[in-house]
């Protein structure tokens, strides 16, 4: 299988999966116009376990290196699987979670504060799990993002809106911190199942990153089945859609979805085989930078601050400055 040998390679494919993080909303938002987001979350979980398998067969199982990806899934323990597993479904509860916030809020608000959130809190989690980089630099560069979390936030509160337009996005942050919350967790879990120390040669039931993706995503699919049946019965905006809607759906519109799932699931299968050599928590942190990736797609793309003040595009640019030195300083974090 493919394994990263140094950190710099390691470093480009944690911004590989910050690109990647923080561009798979842009799928949302192209299908939006016509097609529910409970509908189009379907497909992205599709696109997800599509990739995870196609990355199985391909870097999971080339060379000479470590376990090839069939004998990963066939020798894993109990203990391994649930983890991988786990750690799927609290992704999904999250995920599903930020997504309403972003069909309520929009991409450069949901995702600065649900992303930022989980940001802060899992490299908490995964740095006392799995203690690897400087931890000065590596949470002061954490601060500077929560500076940067804030900042967006407050420029969001000055655009001008209509009353109903400010409940609803008011809404969309709430839910976007429960969103935030919940997504802190699922890489611990998943990271707890790989034996990143030797993946040349991987604790006999533990997993390789491309064994413990694929189960992770059989979690996201699994769990799909309640998740997002609950909440297209139950929306958090609009009528109840249903399974009738979506087989309905035109072949443009479930491949926007599979799309979204693909980009989403690149960018996490690169951040689990780069854990090897980056760590758990500076891979997480690297890759959780996608709110400033977001935040430029919703300013320059979708136009979601049109009509804002100076000051309002002013403190938007101070927080993408504070989001690349944060940035900045977690990656130096592991070079110490």
């Amino acid at each position: 299988m493919f394994i990263v040998e140094n950190y710099l390679l390691a470093v480009i494919l944690c911004v590989v999966t910050m690109v990647c993080w923080g561009s798979w909303g842009n799928t949302q938002k192209l299908a939006a116009k016509s097609w529910r987001y409970e509908l189009f979350y379907w497909d992205y979980v599709i696109g997800i376990v599509l990739l995870s398998l196609i990355f199985g067969f391909t870097l999971g199982s080339v060379g000479d290196q470590g376990r090839s990806f069939v004998n990963d899934i066939a020798q894993v323990s109990t203990n391994s699987f649930w983890n991988a597993f786990a750690g799927g479904i609290i992704f999904n509860a999250s995920n599903i979670l930020l997504s309403a916030s972003i069909s309520l809020a929009g991409m450069a608000v949901a995702f600065p504060v649900g992303v930022g959130l989980a940001l802060v809190l899992g490299v908490f989690i995964n740095y006392f799990g799995a203690p690897q980089g400087d931890p000065i630099t590596l949470f002061t560069g954490v601060a500077l993002i929560v500076v940067a979390i804030v900042l967006n936030s407050a420029a969001s509160g000055k655009i001008s809106q209509k009353s109903e337009e400010r409940k609803t996005k008011k809404k969309g942050i709430i839910i976007a911190i429960f969103a935030g919350f919940l997504m802190s967790f699922f890489y611990r879990f998943v990271a707890s199942a790989m034996d990143l120390n030797n993946l040349e040669d991987p604790i006999k039931g533990m997993l390789t990153p491309y064994g413990a993706f694929f189960i992770f995503s059989l979690g996201i699919l699994a769990s799909n089945f309640l998740f997002n049946t609950f909440v297209m019965r139950r929306p958090f905006v609009g009528e109840p859609v249903s399974y009738k809607q979506y087989c309905k759906g035109s072949s443009k519109m479930h491949l926007v979805g599979i799309l979204g799932g693909i980009v989403w699931g690149v960018g996490t299968a690169l951040s689990y085989i780069a854990a090897g050599k980056a760590g758990p928590a500076i891979s997480y942190a690297l890759g959780q930078g996608a709110p400033m990736i977001a935040a430029l797609w919703g300013v320059f793309i979708w136009k979601e601050f049109k009509g804002a003040s100076r000051n309002v595009y002013n403190m938007l640019l101070l927080m993408f400055l504070l989001f690349v030195a944060g940035l900045s300083l977690i990656v130096a974090s592991g070079s110490n």
